[in-house]
Order: structure tokens, then C-alpha cells, then sequence
């Protein structure tokens, strides 16, 4: 091939004017006065109206305003974790330890009960009970929900055979601060 045989002009002509169209095309649809053929509508077509464009719409709210409730309520999670991750936790205010002083029947058991008071604070009271004939409670725990001031501790202790017996029962409460409120007095008395 010669570089007189060579013509951009020739080989890209079909390019420019495209594929030929038949002549009995029909139109997509009918507007009025104006016809509507093939792929859409030319540049140099005239709208049978005049197109005046209307006002711009209107913004809503500023900026700020669209996310000023978003932002409240991410405001208020924020305070509430920080409230009770870096508040103090429960608090022991009083301890207080008592039973029947008459002390339980013959076989009875006596109901040893302590009433630890907090602050209301949710959290975990760990503590034994050490009785006056030698024994030591494993350390127990008691679970306390927020809002609730007081926690109930129970000793059951049980008494078996004649006799008289003077006992004495303590609560030590090792967690979350150390009490060790006075103990408590009564007496077994089992004479037939």
C-alpha cells in the first residue's frame, strides 16, 4: 500500500454520516404537531412550548440543623457511659448484724441476718461468715443492681442434741471495703 492509496477521510466517512436509514421507518410516538423518529429527539428540534425554568427549590435548614439531633442524642450516650464507667462504684455505708436472742429450738436452726447498706450503686459484696465454734464461711458474694440500697445476708445455722450452747456469730465483709461490724449473741438451749 502507497501512501497515495491511503485516505482518513475515505476510511472513516461511514463513521461520520453512520449507517444508512430506511426511509419507511416508523415514529416512536406522536407529540402533538411534532414527530418523534429513532433514537431521540435532534439538538435543532423547537419545543412546541416555551420552557421558562422555574425557581430554584429551596434548601431546607441550614448545614447544622439537619444534624443537630443526631448530635444530641450521640451527646447523650457519651454522658451516660462516661456517668457510669468513671463514677464511683458501690459503696458500703452501714452494716448491721442480728438473730433471735432467745436462740432456736431443740434441732432448730437459727437465721442469722446482715443488712449492708450502700449507696445504690450496682455492684458486688464479697464476705464470710465466722461462727464461734470454729468455722469459717468460704468467701461468698452477693450481687447488688443499681438502685438498690440494701442487700439481705443470710447465715443458717443449725443446731442438733441437748444442751446449752452460748454462740456467736460475726460477718466480714471483705469487698468492697473491709467491715466487721460487731457480732451477733444468742443462745441454743435444748433441756428435755
Amino acid at each position: 500500500m502507497s501512501n497515495d492509496e491511503y485516505s482518513a477521510t475515505v476510511l472513516g466517512s461511514h463513521w461520520i454520516s453512520g449507517p444508512p436509514q430506511p426511509a419507511d421507518v416508523a415514529p416512536d410516538r406522536v407529540d402533538g404537531s411534532v414527530l418523534r423518529f429513532g433514537p431521540g429527539v435532534t439538538a435543532a428540534a423547537i419545543a412546541p412550548f416555551p420552557v421558562v425554568p422555574g425557581p430554584a427549590p429551596a434548601r431546607r435548614g441550614g448545614g447544622l440543623r439537619r444534624y443537630a439531633l443526631a448530635a444530641a442524642v450521640l451527646v447523650a450516650v457519651l454522658v451516660c457511659l462516661a456517668w457510669q464507667r468513671y463514677t464511683p462504684g458501690i459503696a458500703v455505708r452501714d452494716v448491721a448484724v442480728a438473730t433471735d436472742p432467745a436462740g432456736p429450738a431443740c434441732g432448730g436452726t437459727a437465721d442469722v441476718v446482715a443488712v449492708v447498706r450502700t449507696n445504690g450503686r450496682p455492684g458486688t459484696l464479697t464476705y464470710r461468715w465466722i461462727r464461734s465454734d470454729g468455722t469459717r464461711s468460704e468467701p461468698l458474694t452477693e450481687r447488688v443492681p443499681r438502685g438498690h440500697q440494701e442487700a439481705t445476708l443470710h447465715l443458717l445455722w443449725t443446731f442438733q442434741g441437748e444442751g446449752t450452747y452460748p454462740a456467736k456469730a460475726q460477718l466480714e465483709l471483705m469487698e468492697p471495703t473491709r467491715h466487721t461490724p460487731p457480732a451477733t449473741e444468742f443462745t441454743y438451749r435444748c433441756v428435755p
